[in-house]
Formats: structure tokens, sequence, C-alpha cells
């Protein structure tokens, strides 16, 4: 997220407020509107006053000077008026982080609850379990600020569409589909934010980013600051921007972020079609919208978007920018003024806007430890409970990719196991990017230790990159030689895939390769190979390798993830995580360079598309797939065959001509009909299956329901292939049945967006695809002029 430091600004608000204060973990200071106050009487500290008035009346009340320091992260405080400077900056990605400046540890503060990394716990298709990481992590990250040492506004979730294999951020990510994305975006704000109080106070404040079309860091020569992504609109409406309008109008996030890149030429932050229009206009955003750090000054010095700096602010404050992360608008926003290019009307729209998210988390209504989660202190963080949740969303986490019917290993028989692999002692590697201090680590030397009678560990690299020709390769060999089983853990870390760091290759790294295979050959016993990383691996060879029994990926699993990794491993959990990306071949790579944003495939220029709902080639593993310890069988309980969409309001009236009337049905039937135009109320199908348990073991499993739409929207509109509509994660008993209900939304997720990116919904039969099931479902229009 950051690209410069903002120290100018920090020594400014630093002395804005009369320097740092110190405050005690007990007794955090309010933030404003303490009793005795200068501002008590005041209107915007009255509780009985609706927000948004409270925070118009604030925000009259400043000076100019007052208001642009509030227009960035670290803003001022106004001494006169009781109220604290403030860091808008916090994380919260897979736990609370000090990534940002916001969060510090130490003291009564060591650490948080590390959960997997965001593509971890993706791959559980469990919404329930996201959105209870969430409430843990709203729990904690309350906690800190009661006790100074976090803010209460925190940049996340990342929802950005995981397009390319190479995306160093894609382990952020929910994965490439747009829908696992929207309801993960969704899920995490709500478990984060909490709402109360007729849903408009918060608990915490979660921030949706990167919008949009963000997802390319630093690939051959082109950096996420100079980038321009251009998308069609057909793109936009279908793939990149569904998790946001998620994250906005189902989550109902607080906050929405811009990204660094230009869209179409124009840069994200000073785009008012997307910030005003779509965000704000459309979606109805009922918070603040944030720059990414330094994209203000990016695009006027980097991308040369703007003459002058005045006019970099006029574009942004204009487009409907309200927060820099960044110092650019501290800085330029009373030139631009005096210019005449903004005016104070521009100021005062966005400080209210941030003000008003503040007051909705209680900033401004005195005491903390006096309001609803005033309690939360040191013991609510790094509590058994959260652990234990982190240790279960760990082991929801792992994908199991192979089992030539070894897994799981008994401890009775396998009582002495190698472990080797340059991730068997694996502690921060774990936890991926934006994380914090954990509460602790469990390696995967010590989980398997925890069932193996004996452990031989021997890493066979001196690291995650393993070159050069001094690797232990040797000994790794040896241990394997003597042992009953082995367990290689291998994969990627920050070295290899990070922010500001895209891949250029899907192979592991240096010899980790000759590091398998050699293993492999010498063992006695099985081989068990588990793979840490946060985008896909091509392991072909692998895969292929007969002495290699089983494969799991375990993503970066986060504090627990050694103990998750042996639990599956010896059959303590049954693994029923499914891959969220597309596991493709090296040779992808050489038919989609990164910065190409087309989804869909050109064959007459050799484009194969991207993710499986336009990519239809080869595939190490495809998206969705995931083993388990037992087997699952589907029965279609109940599924409705035919449905007719209703048109709305005057569409749906009869026209005065014959000839028009038929033109008009017609034209709908063959180019679908606009979601705009259809009564998408209560518009649903109802689909209920059965899902029977037909293995030895107890076992969860994810229910995933795709659609093709006609063949003529696949043929006429370059509708996806097929794209997952609805998912649901079922636990069912050995030799048991458990019925899942479900609702597909025809307006979402049966509609396809046009060449214009209009939505429109195909009539005509659209199948259904469960499992081994297939059922179609014949969509009707309601006759027009009836």
């Amino acid at each position: 997220m950051r690209r410069l430091l903002l120290l100018p600004l920090l020594v400014l608000a630093g002395a804005a407020t009369g320097g740092v204060v110190v405050v005690p973990v007990s007794a955090r200071a309010p933030f404003a509107c303490a009793r005795g106050g200068p501002a008590t009487a005041l209107p915007f500290c009255r509780q009985s006053l609706p927000l948004r008035a409270r925070a118009r009346d604030l925000v009259a009340r400043l000076t100019r000077a007052e208001k642009v320091r509030l227009l960035v992260n670290n803003a001022a405080g106004v001494p006169r008026l009781g109220i604290a400077g403030y860091e808008w900056w916090s994380e919260a990605l897979h736990g609370v982080s000090d990534t940002g400046p916001g969060v510090k540890f130490g003291g009564a503060f060591p650490g948080a609850t590390a959960f997997p990394q965001v593509i971890g716990t993706a791959a559980s298709f469990n919404a329930t379990l996201w959105e209870l990481i969430g409430q843990a992590v709203s729990d904690e990250g309350r906690a800190m600020y009661n006790g100074g040492q976090a803010g209460l506004t925190f940049w996340s979730p990342n929802v950005n569409i995981f397009r390319d294999p190479r995306w160093g951020r894609g382990q952020e990510t929910p994965g490439e589909d747009p829908a696992v994305a929207a309801r993960y975006a969704a899920a995490y704000v709500r478990g984060l934010q909490q709402p109360y109080g007729h849903a408009s106070r918060l608990k915490l404040a979660a921030c949706c980013k990167h919008f949009t079309a963000y997802d390319l860091d630093n690939w051959s020569g082109t950096d996420r600051f100079h980038f321009n992504a251009v998308v069609s609109r057909q793109d936009l409406e279908d793939t990149f921007n569904v998790p946001f309008r998620a994250c906005v109008v189902d989550g109902r996030a607080a906050s929405v972020m811009c990204s660094y890149n230009q869209v179409n030429g124009v840069p994200t932050c000073a785009d008012g079609d997307f910030l005003r229009g779509t965000i704000r206009g459309k979606w109805g955003l009922a918070g603040y919208i944030v720059s990414d750090c330094d994209s203000v000054d990016v695009f006027y010095s980097d991308q040369h978007y703007t003459r002058t700096r005045e006019d970099a602010v006029a574009a942004t404050l204009r487009a409907g920018l309200d927060l820099d992360c960044g110092p650019f608008l501290a800085q330029y926003t009373e030139g631009a003024v005096a210019q005449r290019k903004v005016g104070d009307a521009d100021i005062d729209a966005a400080v209210t806007n941030t003000v008003t998210v503040q007051m909705r988390l209680g900033m401004y209504d005195g005491d903390p430890a006096a309001q609803p989660f005033g309690h939360l202190g040191p013991q609510h963080v790094c509590t058994p409970a959260h652990q234990e949740l982190a240790l279960e969303a760990a082991r929801q986490s792992v994908v199991l990719l192979k089992n030539d019917r070894v897994l799981p290993l008994a401890p009775a028989t396998h009582r002495s196991v190698a472990v080797v692999g340059p991730h068997s002692e694996a502690t921060v590697a774990m936890i991926g990017n934006y994380a914090g201090k954990p509460c602790k680590y469990t390696t995967p030397l010590q989980g398997i230790g925890r069932y193996a009678a004996q452990t031989v560990h021997q890493a066979g690299c001196t690291d995650v990159a393993c070159t050069g020709n001094t690797q232990p390769i040797a000994a790794a060999v040896d241990a394997a030689r003597r042992a009953d089983a082995t367990i290689i853990v291998a994969g990627l870390d920050q070295k290899i895939e990070a922010e500001g760091l895209d891949r250029a290759s899907l192979l592991l790294p240096g010899r980790q390769a000759e590091l398998i295979s050699s293993v492999a050959k010498a063992s006695k016993g099985p081989v068990i190979l588990v793979l840490m990383s946060g985008g896909p691996i091509d392991i072909g060879f692998a895969q292929n390798d007969r002495k290699i029994a089983g494969i799991l990926w375990a993503g970066y699993p986060g504090q627990a993830g050694g103990q998750a990794i042996a639990d599956v491993i010896f059959g303590h959990h049954n693994p029923g995580g499914k891959l969220p990306v597309t596991w493709y071949p090296q040779d992808y790579l050489q038919k989609v360079p990164m910065t190409n944003m087309a989804m869909r495939a050109n064959p007459a220029k050799g484009y194969p598309g991207r993710t499986y709902r336009f990519y239809t080639g080869p595939t190490i593993h495809p998206f969705g797939h995931g083993l388990s310890y037992t087997s699952f069988t589907h029965s279609l309980a109940h599924a409705p065959a035919q449905l007719t969409v209703r048109l709305s309001g005057h569409h749906a009236v009869a026209s005065t001509s014959l000839n028009s009337t038929v033109a008009a049905t017609r034209l709908a039937t063959r180019s679908g009909v606009r979601i705009a135009h259809a009564r998408c109320e209560d518009l649903t199908v109802p689909v209920h299956v059965d899902v029977k348990n037909v293995g030895g073991r107890d076992g969860a499993h994810t229910v995933l329901v795709y659609s093709a739409p006609p063949e003529a929207a696949t043929r006429g509109h370059g509708a996806p292939v097929r794209q997952l509509v609805a998912f649901e994660k079922v636990h069912v008993a050995a030799g048991g049945t458990a019925r899942v209900e479900m609702a597909i939304d025809v307006c979402d997720g049966l509609s396809v967006a046009d060449r214009s990116g209009v939505r429109r919904i195909p009539v005509g039969e659209h199948s259904l695809m469960i499992g081994e099931l297939t059922h179609s479902v014949t969509i009707g229009l309601e006759q027009l002029g009836v």
C-alpha cells in the first residue's frame, strides 16, 4: 500500500497537537467531547442529534486551515474544541496488523491473533467462518483502541480479483471468482464493523480496497504507479467491480479505497464517474473514500495526469475523494482554493463524510470506557477462543490436492517421520503479509512432533530461494531413507511473492523441485508434500511422481499453521478446502502478459482467457478442486424447471401497437432482459440439494453450484463458460445425509454483462451444475402487451 514516508506531516501533526501523549492502557482519554471540555455543550457533542447533523455542526465551526488538516490520514487535532489528532491508517487483513502507523504492539498488547492469510480462509468456502474471524479481529482491534494502541478505522479487506497467477498480492484476496470475493467481502466487513443502533453505529470501520482493476504491482518493467489498466465495460461490470459492490451494498462498508493505477486513462482517485457516480451514487456508500497511500501525488508526479499540484487537488476532491493517505491535500489544498480551483464546499463535503464515520464509531461521545465496547481490553486479545478459531480456520484452509490412498498417516504405523523442506520450521513465513505479531507460533515440525514418536529434521534448503551448490539436499535425502514416512514442507514466501513483487515463474524457486524429487526417490515410506504459498504453483512433476503419495496446499496458514497441517496429515481433521484459484501450467504465462486486462479469450490472437470462467485450456488443478478422506454424493431435492421474469414499471405496460409489442418481445428474447427493467425483488431460483456422505469418516463438504447460460448468450455476448452462483459448506456424518438449501438470485447470478457493461438476464435454458448433477431451468419472459 505505502510508497512514500509521511515524515513532514507527522512532525507537523505532532506540533499541532502539542506533541505525543501517552495514554494508560486502562484509561484512554476521550477523543473529543470530554466532560468539562471546551465543546461539551456544543451541538456536535449532543448524542441525541442525528449523526450527520452533528458532523455538519462541527465542520461549520472549523477554519479552513483546520479542515484542510483533516483531509489526510494523520489528521491534526483541534485543541480549541478539545479534539485530538487521529491516525486513520490501521490494518486488519487477517488479524490486527502493525503494517500501518495506527497500530503499535507492546506493553499490555504484545501481539494479536494471526489468522490464515485471506487466500487460505477463502479456500474454506465458509462464509460463517469469514464473519467469525472478522468478529474476533474486531474485538482485538477495539480492545487495542481502548488501550491507546490502535485506531478504529481499519483499511481492510482487500477484495481485488486474483486475475493473474503471478500477482504478488493475490495472497491478500479471496481468489479469482467474483461471487466468492463478493460474499467474502460482505461477510468479513460485517464481522469487523458489527453495526448496532439501527446499523448506523459501528464497532470498527472497514475499508474495501483497491478500487478498481488493481492487480499488477511490478512486472516486466511495469509498476502499479505508472500502469494504465485498459478494461472493457463488460469486465468492469461482471468481474472487477463485483466484490466492491457487495462491500458497499451488502456489507455496508464504511469506506472504499481507490487504487494507484489508472483505468482507461483516468487515475481511479480522480475518476468522478467511479467515486461519485458509482460508489457513492449507484451503490449508496454511507462513509468515506480514501486514496491508497500517496496516490494523489502519484498521479501528479508519476503519471503527470495534471499540470499543477493544485489541479491534482481539484481533480480528486471534485471526483469525490474524502481522505488522502499522504500529505498532498494538507500541503496544496489551500493553494487550490486561492486559485479558485476548489471551494470551501468541496472541502466541507469531504470532511463531513470522514467526521460522520468517526461519530458512528463513538469518537465524539466522550469517555470510551462508558461506551458499548469500552470494557474490551488486553484480556480480550489472544484469547483461547480466538486462538482456537485461528487453528480451526487453518484446518479448514488446507486443500488436499492428491491422495494415493495413503493419507491420513497412522502414528502407530509411521512412528519415525522425516520432516524436511525450507518451510519445515516456518514461523513468520506462515502469516504472509499485512500481518502483526502473533500470540505464538506452532511450526510444522512442532505440529508433526505431537503425533510422531520420533521426528528427524533436515531442511534440505538453507532458505526458500534454495539456490546454489551448497544446499543440504543430501542430508534430507538420508533422513528420508531412514524414516517410516517423509513430510516435505516447501513453497514460496514474501521474497518470492509480495506487495511490489510479482512473480516471473509459476515453478518452485531454486532447487526445491530437485529436493522434492530426490527425497521422494530415496524415501522408504510414503512421501507427503505440503506447499505454502499465496499463489498457484506448477507442481506437475510432483503430481505425476508415484513416490509422492499425497500433496496438500496450506496457503499461508497463520500462527497455528503447523498444528493444522499435522492435524490433517494424521487424520485428526478431515480436509474440506477447495482451491479459490486456478493452478495453471508454467507455459500459460507465455500467452498472457500481466498488462492484458481482458478476461475473455481471444482465439484469433492466441489469448486463452483468464480464470475458470473464461479459460478452457489445461490446468495443474482447476478452481474448486479439493479432496477429502471420505466421499460425497449429491441428489436434487427441489429446483424449479421454469421461471418467468416480469418487467417493472413502464416496461410492463402494453404497447398500443401489436407490431411493436411483438418486436419488443423478440428483442428481449434475443438479447436478454435488462435487469434494470426486471422486477428483481424475490426473483430467485430455490435449489435444495441432499448431500450424502458415502464414506467411512465424518467430513465437511462444500456444495458448489455453477450456472451456464443459454448458448446464444455465450456466443453472442461473451458470457462466461460457467460461473459459480451459490455455495454452502455443510458437515455430514459418515453414512449420513444433510440437506442444503440455497437461493440463486436471478438478477445477480443468472444475468450476464453485455459488451456495453449492461447486465441482462438471458431468456432460455440455463444449466445448473452441482457436482455430478445438471439441472435445467428455463427462464421465460412475461408476455408484453398482455
